[in-house]
């Protein structure tokens, strides 16, 4: 089931055709309809909202202007074993910085440079 704050990925005839982020779910004054706040995540940055049921948010086909549009969860793909193997591999052979403070480290402050 789709939510706020899920990415979601909108296809448009069958071909993905953005990605964008649920931002609000509105119910609309007709039963079973909601007002769906999208952010589009492409340059330049959109906002859209459309009038959805709320079968279509979460999958089924609709249309708009005669065009099958859908819309897909967009759900983060677990990390591998491999992946996980590597990282661990990694972080055992990085040194990690010691805890003591370095005395010869420097603060520049950014609002000293801007008044010269």
């Amino acid at each position: 089931m789709t939510t706020e704050k899920d990415l979601v990925l909108v296809y448009f005839e069958d071909k993905p055709l953005f990605f964008a982020r649920v931002e609000e779910i509105l119910p609309d004054v007709k039963p079973g309809w909601y007002h769906i706040k999208l952010l589009v995540l492409q340059v330049p940055l959109q906002v859209v909202t459309w009038i959805l049921r709320d079968s279509y948010i979460n999958g089924q086909e609709f249309t708009m202007g005669g065009k099958r549009m859908r819309m897909e969860r967009v759900v983060s793909p677990e990390e591998s074993e491999k992946t996980k193997k590597i990282q661990d591999s990694e972080s055992k052979k990085t040194p990690q910085p010691s805890p003591e403070k370095d005395e010869s480290a420097k603060v520049i402050s950014f609002l000293d440079l801007k008044k010269q």
